[in-house]
């Protein structure tokens, strides 16, 4: 299931291999890391300190969509694909339950707000979130 935040300007993950990944225990006690990970991805791409601010909180609150419907045990799977300007990060656990995305729910709200695109992803024991942000000062100065 696939559940666009704004469907008319939907950006698919671009296939491969992701610039970054990083593997965590799928804890909150790890929330931390995964924020200041992306932080510093965000800024090697000159994104402004307001954007990297809203980056980080976004990525919060999608990690902690997708942690509350994880295995026990299991890992959170961050995926990082960048881009002069923009940034793409899909965050994943498995989930054999197959959850049914809450798309009412405030951290649903905040991520959608925040993000420039944002898509939940629920198949093959898999939940995730994919967010796209793009830096408000790309093409700035060019």
């Amino acid at each position: 299931m696939s559940v666009p935040s704004h469907p008319a300007d939907q950006p698919a993950v671009p296939a491969g291999r992701a610039d970054v990944e990083l593997r965590l225990p799928a804890d909150s006690a790890y929330a931390s890391v995964l924020r200041t990970t992306t932080a510093g991805l965000a800024a090697r791409l000159d994104f402004t300190m307001d954007d990297i601010e809203d980056l980080r909180i976004a990525v919060g609150e999608a990690n902690a969509m997708v942690l509350e419907h994880a295995d026990e045990g299991s890992d959170l799977v961050a995926t990082f694909r960048l881009a002069p300007g923009s940034i793409v990060v899909a965050i994943t656990v498995e989930a054999a339950s197959n959850p049914v995305p809450d798309l009412d729910s405030f951290a649903w709200q905040v991520l959608t707000t925040l993000a420039s695109s944002a898509d939940i992803e629920s198949s093959h024991g898999h939940y995730g979130v994919v967010l796209t942000m793009t830096s408000s000062a790309a093409g700035v100065g060019g």
